[in-house]
């Protein structure tokens, strides 16, 4: 046997400390268009939604919620001159919106979708887009016979430190991309006594689309082939749905490892290892707020000291882009044909923990009523 393995996996050689690429990863907008825009569904998550576009100055001129209580509050807060319904089809019967912000929750979404599309409107939908992907396809279908954009808010696509390792990706930085490896543990028993409790795949369905969203879209142009998932409760939780969750997602030429552990109470941590064939990607901070991304190739060691956090740069970005891409005639990132490979990663994935078995993704087509709050 030689002595000149490397047993101790050590490096040869000392690395040089090199300046961080300067990447583009901050919110887009339009040079000049600025369209009216109405908000479907008022509920918790649209806070941030609107925040978002207030602090960018767009337009919001209508708000809709079955409970007028909600849109009176988002209004008061902030757009005083919206106008509020309590039916989204006069909402979408107003010839000034151009685009709808549809934050209902997953079970009339994709119908609201569908009426948004046929009355002209450009759609802003928050995700999933849909709980079935023949019907994902018809929509995005749908958006295409009547060229018009139908964007996903994926919000975490532009997490700072997201977009940073998205754009080190697509500029070829660590070129082929062999591995992604993503592991988070928080706390999320913040959901006892509430209807997220009575989701089973809380954890694979709810919270970790963002992050097989990201891995989906780290491997560019490679295909999302087999999947496996598992859940687990922790030995001392008391909520009703398991509170880990693991997926291994099988891709072309490579895979992606994703852990989660929801019923942590110390040490929050996010973090992500990215391997390529030409360098690798580093980065953990806490969840959701992770500020540096560190970037190691041949040429030496670069940190990236990021701006802006997730939340609101993600609510920016995901309506920024789809403004620019309608300003461009393009089709946005965050398209729904974007989306249909992370829907049916996820599906697989849950599809797999249920069975216990490897799923082939695109094989398991829609997701039952355990993915769904339970309702009284």
């Amino acid at each position: 046997m030689s002595d000149d393995n490397n047993y101790t996996l050590e490096s040869e050689s000392e690395i040089n400390v090199i300046p961080a690429p300067q990447l583009d990863y901050r919110p887009r907008f339009p040079k000049r268009y600025r369209p009216k825009i109405g908000l479907i569904g008022c509920g918790g998550i649209t806070t941030h939604h609107l925040s978002a576009y207030k602090q960018d100055n767009l337009n919001v001129v209508g708000l809709c919620d079955l409970n007028p209580e909600k849109t009176e509050a988002r209004r008061s807060e902030f757009y005083p001159e919206a106008i509020c319904y309590d039916d989204y089809h006069k909402l979408l019967k107003n010839p000034e919106i151009d685009v709808v912000d549809i934050a209902l929750h997953p079970g009339p979404r994709a119908l609201a979708i569908e009426a948004a599309l046929n009355a002209g409107k450009h759609v802003l939908s928050q995700k999933p887009f849909a709980l079935d992907l023949e019907v994902a396809t018809r929509l995005a279908d749908l958006a295409d016979e009547k060229n018009l954009k139908l964007a996903v808010n994926q919000n975490g696509r532009w997490a700072p430190y997201v977009r940073y390792m998205q754009q080190t990706i697509n500029e070829g930085l660590i070129g082929d991309v062999h591995s992604i490896n993503i592991f988070l543990n928080w706390d999320h028993t913040w959901i006892k006594g509430t209807p997220f409790e009575t989701i089973h795949h809380i954890i694979l369905y709810d919270f970790a689309v963002h992050w097989i969203d990201m891995a989906v879209n780290f491997f560019n142009d490679q295909t999302a082939e087999r999947a496996n998932g598992s859940l687990s409760r922790a030995i001392e939780q008391t909520l009703e749905p398991s509170m880990m969750g693991s997926a291994l997602i099988q891709f072309t030429n490579g895979f992606a490892t994703l852990g989660f552990d929801g019923h942590s109470k110390h040490g929050n941590l996010e973090r992500f290892t990215i391997t390529g064939s030409q360098g690798i990607i580093n980065a953990s901070g806490a969840v959701c707020k992770i500020d540096e991304v560190t970037l190691e190739t041949e040429e030496g060691i670069a940190t990236a000291k990021l701006e802006g956090e997730w939340f609101n740069d993600g609510f920016r970005g995901t309506m920024g882009e789809l403004l620019c891409a309608i300003e461009e005639d393009r089709q946005p990132f965050n398209s729904a044909r974007n989306n249909l490979e992370t829907l049916a990663a996820v599906f697989a994935v849950i599809g797999s923990a249920d069975s216990g078995q490897t799923v082939q993704v695109g094989s398991h087509r829609q997701l039952d009523e355990k993915c769904q709050p339970k309702t009284t």
